[in-house]
């Protein structure tokens, strides 16, 4: 009888301690399915955010009043919600290089500072050109069929206009670190020999020949302090050369144009990042023309769209404040 009641205490002792194991793997299941309903829930809503800042984007870009309307030389505006922000950074197409159109001395400029060896710089220079022109006459160092053909690869370059940046990737001697370099300054939107300097953003200012990188700095802070005070956009610096700044041709002159920045047609790169009180965080990259003629119920056309790419850093670092223009409450555009 002993023996039956001390099996029959080891029994409950052991059934006692499955079900706590149990219980207690099922409350840590519940645990990581709220938490993922939760994270789930709360990426959604940064994503919401997010494309909330590129439709109020849209709205600022075309505002009548020359003032309030959004400058699209990189400048960033912020919007605060109740529980969110969401950073907003605007480019026009013109103030990049436009690999379609730039000659081979601003190609030369911009490869210049690219992070490989020169001479792969100027290999690559010169496959540029030879992709894009029409005929089958290699540059120096340059590619055509029969180098694409040694190299083993089974494509051609298309003697035609680049359609895309992602084309860039195919050209010979393109690889992963050049190309991730390049994407932000460089376009086919453009149409231009040469880059509209105001509306161009810091990191293109940089490797544009013939600007006066000593002067850079100075002259983004001005551009921001005129952006928020709504007075004209400053003289930028371009050589210190006199001969240069007043318009000296040649390889070292630079290759850039000016404007009033008050027209915002064309093609837009819009870059926002939400951010939630928990620190969730989601980006959206859109690119946007606004045609000569809007039809349909909006003004501009999206071109190309991705969301939580990687993009050159979170809009939310301390580098990025100084390209901060102005901040908003949500208030503000609920009319």
């Amino acid at each position: 009888m002993i023996r039956s009641g001390g099996f029959a205490l080891v029994l409950v002792l052991w059934v006692l301690s499955l079900l706590t194991i149990m219980a207690g793997s099922f409350a840590l299941s519940m645990r990581r399915e709220a938490g993922i309903v939760t994270g789930s829930s709360n990426n959604a809503k940064a994503a919401a955010v997010a494309e909330s800042g590129l439709a109020i984007a849209e709205l600022m870009a075309m505002h009548p009043d020359q003032l309030q309307r959004w400058r699209t030389d990189g400048s960033i505006y912020q919007i605060n919600y109740a529980d969110s922000k969401v950073r907003i950074r605007l480019l026009s197409e013109t103030g990049k290089v436009d690999l379609n159109s730039a000659d081979q001395t601003l190609l030369k400029g911009l490869m210049v500072h690219a992070p490989v060896d020169a001479q792969l710089q100027t290999r690559l220079v010169n496959a540029i050109l030879d992709w894009r022109d029409a005929d089958d006459l290699v540059h120096i160092e340059g590619a055509e069929k029969e180098e694409y053909k040694d190299a083993g690869l089974s494509y051609q370059p298309r003697n035609k206009p680049f359609q895309s940046i992602e084309e860039l990737q195919l050209v010979l001697g393109m690889n992963e670190q050049v190309f991730k370099w390049i994407d932000s300054l460089v376009t086919v939107y453009s149409g231009q020999p040469k880059v509209d300097v105001t509306q161009a953003a810091k990191e293109v200012l940089y490797v544009l020949p013939g600007m006066d990188v000593r002067l850079i700095d100075q002259y983004i802070a001005a551009r921001r302090v005129s952006a928020i005070t709504g007075l004209p956009v400053p003289v930028i610096p371009v050589a210190s050369d006199p001969g240069m700044a007043s318009g000296q041709t040649g390889e070292n002159a630079p290759a850039i144009a000016i404007n009033d920045g008050t027209e915002q047609k064309g093609v837009l790169t819009v870059v926002t990042e939400a951010q939630l009180e928990d620190g969730t965080t989601a980006t959206l990259k859109a690119l946007i023309k606004r045609p000569d003629s809007p039809t349909g119920t909006s003004p501009f056309q999206i071109l190309k769209w991705q969301r939580n790419t990687a993009v050159d850093g979170s809009l939310f670092v301390d580098e990025q404040d100084e390209l901060l223009v102005r901040q908003y409450a949500e208030p503000e555009f609920d009319n």
